[in-house]
């Protein structure tokens, strides 16, 4: 059986630059979600590494 993890949908986290992909937990409401993790939730503030 092959799987579809290589065809997820992913996303850039605006506070750390990475990469993140979709999660099923973020099935409903995937259009909202903008960041990777709790930790860059609780940092929304700070600036993305790239840009300095």
């Amino acid at each position: 059986m092959a799987h579809k993890k290589p065809h997820l949908p992913t996303k850039v986290c605006p506070v750390c630059g990475l990469s993140f992909s979709w999660r099923k937990k973020w099935e409903k409401n995937w259009d909202d979600v903008k960041y990777c993790s709790e930790k860059c939730i609780r940092n929304k503030n700070t600036v993305n590494p790239s840009d300095r």
